[in-house]
């Protein structure tokens, strides 16, 4: 009788969950097995390798061959590096690829948002918005009054309302 270490199919539809078996070459995929070794649920972030090292390495000195996957899987588990006789080394798992992230300027928000958005944080903020030329001033205080509003203008644009 040959066997083999292979993935047995459980899980609902569209939502797979393995068993690693030693099973009959000659059964089918979800038919008869001879032993479950581990399980391998490959829709978790990250996939979840469960294997039993002991019994893995005993099947496969008795002679059963690994399927692509299940071989993969026991390099994963370090039962492969056992049978071999080898150091195990897990595996390092690919560094997740992020974008480089170059901070652009915002364009300040209206009046009406930012007064809503700094009201939900129950802070005290004016905001007076003005022509392009000038920076808005943010003033805080607790004791704030509509009067107490500052507005900074920009060197170039006093130097260009002076000429006119």
């Amino acid at each position: 009788m040959a066997v083999r270490l292979r993935l047995m199919r459980m899980g609902k539809k569209k939502q797979p969950t393995y068993r690693v078996v030693a099973a009959d070459s000659r059964s089918p995929r979800n038919g008869r097995f001879i032993e479950i070794i581990g399980t391998y649920q490959p829709r978790l972030e990250p996939s979840v390798v469960k294997i039993d090292n002991e019994r893995a390495v005993h099947w496969l000195q008795n002679g059963a061959q690994p399927s692509e996957t299940v071989e993969k899987l026991l390099k994963i588990s370090g039962a492969w590096a056992d049978y071999k006789g080898e150091q195990f080394v897990p595996p390092v798992p690919p560094t997740p690829k992020t974008k480089s992230s170059v901070k652009k300027s915002e364009p300040s928000a209206p009046v009406s948002e930012s007064n809503d958005s700094d009201e939900a944080k129950g802070e005290d903020l004016e905001v007076e918005e003005t022509s392009q030329d000038d920076e808005v001033a943010v003033v805080e205080d607790d004791e704030s009054t509509d009067d107490e509003v500052a507005v900074v203008e920009d060197d170039e644009s006093t130097d260009d309302e002076e000429q006119s």
